[in-house]
């Protein structure tokens, strides 16, 4: 739908001064100048995020430890092999964590498309099927926590650790009947 400017230069009680102005407006008119916020913005944090680096080889120390040309194990020394198994529960945790996670982030497109279905007049529907989707995230919550997902004390830490024996055993003895294979 393209509008059109009155006689005297007024639309809708703004006046239009510059006819291209106006044409920007128009839907389906593209017009690549719009989108130069957008690449000074990018390329101000490219540029900013290369100072930064930058500044840190120049300013910084350059001594090098035994310590610093360690890999950085998130705080943890890196002692043993890499190929260290862990428990499921760290993997379980994370899986529940990107479940519920993704499923909140359905609520931020339904919060800002909610009040135009309120003015149409499906406001209501809406908001039920939302909280029935709520409900259903608190369920699924409630049967998370008692199953005991969330549960790391001693009796966790003891079934864990259990686990890993068992793997560790498992692998030891197939490595064994490798050796005798072979």
């Amino acid at each position: 739908m393209i509008l059109k400017v009155s006689r005297d230069g007024f639309r809708g009680g703004h006046p239009v001064t510059d006819e291209n102005r106006w044409e920007a407006c128009v839907p389906g008119h593209f017009e690549l100048s719009d989108y130069f916020p957008i690449l000074l913005m990018l390329v101000f944090s490219a540029g900013f995020a290369v100072t930064q680096v930058l500044m840190s080889q120049f300013v910084g120390q350059q001594k090098r430890t035994r310590t610093k040309l360690m890999p950085y194990e998130c705080g943890k020394d890196p002692v043993g092999s890499a190929r260290e198994r862990f428990s499921v529960k760290f993997y379980l945790i994370a899986m529940i964590f990107i479940l519920f996670d993704i499923e909140v982030i359905f609520l931020i497109p339904w919060a800002v498309v909610f009040r135009s279905f309120s003015i149409a007049g499906a406001g209501s529907l809406v908001y039920v099927e939302m909280m029935l989707f709520i409900v259903f995230l608190l369920v699924g919550y409630v049967y998370v926590v008692r199953k005991g997902a969330f549960d790391w004390g001693d009796r966790a830490r003891i079934e864990a650790e259990a686990e890993g024996r068992a793997l560790e055993d498992a692998r030891q003895h197939s490595l064994t009947e490798t050796r005798r294979a072979a």
